[in-house]
């Protein structure tokens, strides 16, 4: 990277921090908290948010049609996720380990932790437990992908990509064939570092505030 592009991802992260630290700011304010990925709420709130919770029967009611007519339509989109979150984790677990690459930790993906939410009955529940795990499959493939692509083609394309995996940002220039020959095992070797420094990091995270961290 250029020294203005070292500047200005140093600033996207000081910026991601004053959001993480905004985040949990507003948690307090909400009235709850994360501690080793469980979530804890101030005495009283789970029955302040029943307060708010539409029953089913009147949700139903309320709901468009077509919002009926399409429902097996949209949830029939778990057989695929399903497949792709078994095939994904089969897949890295043969080739990541063959390749020395860091595996994708499941678990900091695919959260499932909205049905506590007192304020949502069981089929509002039902739909944000399979957004929850429909998008989060989505992101575990996606570093599962940006792993593999920094390992094997760890180039930038020469047309603008729309939102790009964070990897993808430290990426050869497009037509940087000198560079390609002479620094595509750092891309190797700074991939299979990451195994080093993830134990220490994901110990951390579960003793920490709950704030996201970066893949």
């Amino acid at each position: 990277m250029t020294a203005r592009m070292k500047e200005l991802a140093r600033e996207i992260v000081r910026l991601q921090t004053e959001l993480d630290r905004e985040i949990e700011r507003r948690r307090g304010e909400l009235g709850w908290s994360l501690k080793e990925r469980l979530v804890h709420f101030e005495q009283g709130l789970v029955t302040q948010q029943r307060q708010f919770r539409v029953g089913v029967l009147r949700l139903m009611k309320r709901a468009p049609l077509a919002t009926i007519v399409t429902a097996p339509v949209v949830y029939s989109m778990i057989v695929p996720l399903a497949l792709l979150d078994l095939w994904a984790s089969l897949y890295q677990a043969i080739c990541f380990r063959a390749y020395h690459i860091p595996r994708v930790r499941r678990a900091d993906y695919i959260a499932l932790d909205r049905g506590r939410l007192a304020y949502l009955n069981w089929i509002e529940a039902l739909n944000c437990a399979y957004c929850g795990y429909g998008n989060g499959v989505v992101a575990y493939l996606r570093e599962i992908s940006s792993r593999t692509e920094q390992f094997w083609c760890p180039i930038k394309h020469a047309v603008r990509i729309t939102d790009p995996h964070q990897r993808y940002y430290d990426f050869l220039e497009f037509g940087d064939a000198e560079g390609y020959r002479t620094r595509l095992e750092r891309f190797r070797a700074d991939l299979r570092e990451e195994a080093k420094e993830e134990g220490p990091k994901i110990a951390k995270a579960d003793r920490g505030s709950g704030l996201p961290k970066p893949p």
